[in-house]
This record gives C-alpha cells, sequence and structure tokens, in this order.
C-alpha cells in the first residue's frame, strides 16, 4: 500500500461519489498537486488523467470502463497517478495492491486449493471476493511459470468484469524479454493490448526527486553507506551481532541482530539463499527499520541473487520500511548486472542519504 495520501484527495474521493459530480475534478487535483511540487503535469501525464477521468464518469454512469495499463520510466508518477485514481474512484468494492505481494499470495492459495477443480477460481474468491477495481502497481513478469499463469488470470479477471490499472516500467512488448520465453508470453502481451488502454507516462521531471515527496516516506529517511566502517556503524548505531535464526514461512533465516523493530539482515542471507518476495513481505510486517549488511558488487552475485534484490527493494520501498545499506564500495559500483529491473533498483537506492568513508552521517 502506498505511504501517503493526503486529505484533499480523499476530499475529492468523497466529491466524486456523488453521481452528479463532474469527473474533470481529478485534472484540476492533480494539477494543484503538481504545482505544490514545483512542477508542471507532462502531457503524458495529462493523457492518463484525462483516460482516468473517462473510466470515472463510465462507473457513475453504470457502465463498464476499460482497463489502463500505463508504463514508463522509473520516477515519472505512475504510483502517484494510480494512487490519486485508486482514491477518487467511487467504488467501495476495490483493492489497491503491490503486484509482488498479490501474486505471492495468488500462488499460496493455488497452493492449496490445488485438489478443486477451479483452484484458480477459488484462490481469487478468497482474495478479491466482490472486487470490482484491482489496481496493480510494480507489474513485471521474469519467470516463465509465472507468465503462463498471468494469461490464466487476465482472462479470469476479465471475465469477472474487474476494471484493472496496472502500472509498470515496461510497454507490454518488453515484458519477459528473455528470448527463450518470449514468444510464449505473446498471449498475454495480445490479451493486455486488446482488453486494456496502454498509455506511456513519460515528462522530464524525476517525481521521486522531489523534496514534498521524500519528506513523506520513511524509506527515504535511510542510509547507503560504505565502505561500512566502525564510525559509520556507531553513527548509525547499528546493533552489535547477536544472531538469531528467524523462522520464516516455516524456513529458517539468519538475522545479525534483532533490535525491537528493528533487524540486521546479511546480504548473503537474504539474497543468495533461496528466499522468496512472500518471506519479505513476512519480515516487512515484523521490522520497521531494516539495515542491510555487506552489499558487494551486484553484477559478480547469481542472477537470482540479482532478482532476489530487486524484489526486496521493490518490496521495502512499497512497504515504506526505512532501509539502511551497508556496502563495500559506492553506490554506483555496487549495482551493476545485466537485469533491466536493476534501473528502478538503482533509483530507489539512490534516494537514499549516501556516505562514503569522509562523509558524515546525519
Amino acid at each position: 500500500m502506498s505511504a501517503w495520501i493526503p486529505s484533499p484527495l480523499r476530499q475529492l474521493g468523497q466529491r466524486l461519489r456523488g453521481a452528479s459530480s463532474n469527473p474533470s475534478e481529478l485534472l484540476s487535483w492533480f494539477e494543484d498537486q503538481a504545482h505544490s511540487r514545483g512542477y508542471q503535469l507532462s502531457e503524458g501525464q495529462r493523457r492518463v488523467i484525462d483516460s482516468m477521468a473517462g473510466q470515472i464518469a463510465r462507473l457513475l454512469e453504470g457502465g463498464q470502463p476499460r482497463s489502463l495499463y500505463l508504463y514508463g520510466s522509473v520516477g515519472r508518477g505512475k504510483s502517484w497517478l494510480l494512487d490519486g485514481f485508486f482514491q477518487a474512484v467511487p467504488v467501495a468494492a476495490k483493492q489497491r495492491l503491490h503486484f509482488h505481494d498479490f501474486f505471492a499470495r495468488l500462488h499460496q492459495g493455488m497452493h492449496r486449493h490445488r485438489l478443486l477443480d477451479d483452484a484458480l477460481g477459488a484462490t481469487l474468491d478468497e482474495l478479491l471476493g466482490d472486487c470490482q477495481v484491482l489496481c496493480f502497481d510494480e507489474f513485471h513478469v521474469h519467470d516463465i511459470g509465472d507468465a503462463m499463469l498471468l494469461t490464466r488470470l487476465f482472462n479470469a479477471l476479465f471475465a469477472r468484469g474487474i476494471f484493472l490499472l496496472v502500472t509498470s516500467n515496461y510497454a507490454p512488448e518488453g515484458l519477459l524479454p528473455n528470448p527463450l520465453y518470449h514468444e510464449r508470453f505473446l498471449p498475454v502481451i495480445r490479451l493486455i493490448n486488446s482488453s486494456m488502454e496502454v498509455l506511456e507516462v513519460g515528462g522530464d521531471t524525476d517525481f521521486r526527486s522531489l523534496p514534498a515527496n521524500r519528506e513523506h516516506q520513511r524509506f527515504t529517511q535511510g542510509h547507503y553507506v560504505w565502505p561500512g566502517n566502525a564510525a559509520q556503524r556507531r553513527a548509525l548505531n547499528v546493533p552489535d551481532e547477536h544472531p538469531v535464526v528467524l523462522e520464516v514461512n516455516n524456513r529458517p533465516l539468519r538475522a545479525l541482530a534483532i533490535d525491537g523493530r528493528r533487524v540486521v539482515l546479511g546480504f548473503d542471507d537474504l539474497c543468495e539463499k533461496a528466499t522468496a518476495v512472500i518471506d519479505y513481505l513476512v519480515l516487512a510486517g515484523q521490522y520497521d527499520e531494516w539495515i542491510i549488511d555487506g552489499l558487494d558488487d551486484l553484477a559478480e552475485c547469481s542472477l537470482a541473487a540479482q532478482q532476489r534484490f530487486v524484489n526486496l527493494v521493490d518490496v521495502l520501498y512499497d512497504q515504506d520500511r526505512q532501509v539502511t545499506v551497508i556496502g563495500k564500495r559506492p553506490l554506483e559500483e555496487s549495482l551493476g548486472g545485466p537485469l533491466a529491473d536493476l534501473m528502478r533498483t538503482r533509483s530507489r537506492l539512490g534516494q537514499l542519504h549516501q556516505a562514503g568513508p569522509e562523509s558524515f552521517i546525519a
């Protein structure tokens, strides 16, 4: 769930719940919010907001709105636009989910209902109930097993008449780019293009870098420090190591130290071991402040470890946990590797306070 939704947007949502309301108020609200942050809406953002207003109008008229797929580079306000739509759409039966979270729970539910004739349907009944509007943030696909399930999932959601709003860093054609699997993913791409309005969110402003956004996030209050010397650890009040073995989803995971709602975890334990998104979600529910110790050159790690680190940062960013990463080298030298998703990880960790061996830690 997004960390911060301002009260004026909640008021907008209340106004739009009246059948006689004018959905164009959505554009005015976004314009005011952009102005308060010191920039103008891009043409791409305006096109998205105009389409969103049209979908709200169709809902108010009792019609069936066309689902939306928003894509664009990191920091262009896709999640901000999604949050605005979610709060304003005049429907009570709605859910806003991070795609990692939903897909992990989908897999769990289908395993639990595997003996039923329609395990997917039973799982969707559990997860979504009578949901009419479903918003997915950070949609991306890398595993062919997940990709094959997605065709069934999207068909099931559209068959239920659920309106989807999806954000992604990738255009539909850029999903699952691995040439070994891309051909088998084409049915999902065709389904997205035929059943959803695909819109690019562009612009020159990196939305995440704006001070008005940073001050409302716990994630951006954290640090990236290197090389993790004793003085830096004292300045950050890093607890002394007292390893503890946690049980996470019936599997052991070592923590280097625990101090109330703070946890110190080693990079190798989190990413080189067989951990999963659902494990990070469980831990994010238990600990508000994370210290991840021992990041070196990600390019030297296995592709599986690189992907786990990308997923971990995604979860902590979306759950808005305060994060400190203790690396062995500067950030720009730590995040090499071929994964396209690393652009998002670089952007997110780049928002942390940076401190090298000679820098003052605020």
